[in-house]
C-alpha cells in the first residue's frame, strides 16, 4: 500500500510539497527580505502560517494517520532545526524558541485539517481536471 493518496501525478505533488519545504527552509536561513516595520510578534503569525500550509499539504498528499503523523513530526523537527541553524550558522538571524513554538502550532493546526471535508480537496480537484484527448 502506498503512502500517497491515489493521484494521477503523485510524484509531481510530492515534489511540489518538498520544494515548498525547501523554500521555507531557504527563506528562513537566507537574509531577511526587506519588509516594512510590522508590529511586534507578527513574525510568529508568519511562522505559524508557513508551517500550517506545509502540514495541510501533508494531509492533502498522504493517506492514513501514519503518513500524516510522520510528515507532521518531520515538519516539527525541521522547524526546530531551522531555529537552531539560524542561531548557529547565520549572522543576520537569531534563534528564537517562540518561533519554534509557532512552527509547531502551525503544524498541529495544519494536521487538524484532516478533520474537515477539505482533507481531500487536492485529490478531488485533480480528478475533476481532465486532460484533453
Amino acid at each position: 500500500m502506498t503512502l500517497l493518496k491515489p493521484f494521477r501525478h503523485p510524484r509531481l505533488w510530492l515534489c511540489l510539497w518538498l520544494l515548498a519545504i525547501a523554500a521555507v527552509v531557504g527563506l528562513s536561513l537566507g537574509p531577511p527580505p526587506p519588509f516594512p516595520d510590522m508590529p511586534s510578534g507578527t513574525d510568529k503569525l508568519e511562522h505559524g502560517l508557513a508551517y500550517f500550509l506545509l502540514a495541510a499539504g501533508a494531509v492533502q498528499l498522504f493517506r492514513g494517520r501514519g503518513g500524516w503523523m510522520t510528515a507532521g513530526l518531520a515538519l516539527v523537527i525541521v522547524g526546530i532545526g531551522v531555529e537552531f541553524a539560524q542561531g548557529a550558522y547565520t549572522t543576520d538571524r537569531m534563534r528564537d524558541p517562540l518561533d519554534a513554538i509557532a512552527n509547531t502550532v502551525g503544524v498541529l493546526l495544519g494536521l487538524s485539517t484532516v478533520l474537515t471535508p477539505l482533507r481531500d480537496l487536492l485529490l478531488r480537484l485533480e480528478q475533476r481536471v481532465r486532460r484533453p484527448v
